[in-house]
């Protein structure tokens, strides 16, 4: 029970724009509970989409927060984004699982006004996707 409020803050954590990594922590619970693949999956999933969803939220309100000192964006680093966003539009989610340019690219979904719902779905599937993947790499691994 503890591992799995771990594995989910982890994976909130890794989508926000703090540096962290969830990745080693499903790893390590696949291989000691291979048994709990679709809850890890459902709970590092879960963690991650929500983490990204604040990622969107921040986007959609950076107006707001967009002269603090603390802010992690230059304006040079924004527009750059913006440009990258309106040219690959809303199918740029779907590389979100990304380490480095996948969080932000959820930030940019919002400042760009991405509809909740797609963008809820998009990174779902990315998102999800990429530890699906991990899961059955690990898995497969750890059988032969």
């Amino acid at each position: 029970m503890l591992s799995d409020w771990a594995l989910f803050f982890s994976a909130f954590g890794a989508a926000t724009l703090l540096p962290l990594q969830s990745e080693a922590l499903l790893v390590g619970l696949l291989l000691r509970q291979p048994d709990a693949l679709a809850s890890l999956l459902l709970i590092a999933t879960l963690g991650n989409v929500l983490g990204s969803v604040v990622n969107w939220w921040l986007g959609r309100a950076i107006e707001h927060f967009r002269g603090r000192r603390w802010f992690p964006f230059s304006p040079q680093q924004l527009e750059r984004a913006q440009q990258r966003y309106q040219r690959y539009g809303q199918w740029s989610l779907l590389l979100s699982w990304l380490p480095i340019v996948g969080d932000p690219l959820t930030l940019i979904a919002g400042i760009m006004r991405e509809p909740f719902w797609r963008f809820v779905v998009l990174v779902t599937i990315a998102k999800g996707g990429r530890y699906l993947v991990l899961a059955m790499i690990t898995l497969g691994w750890a059988q032969a």
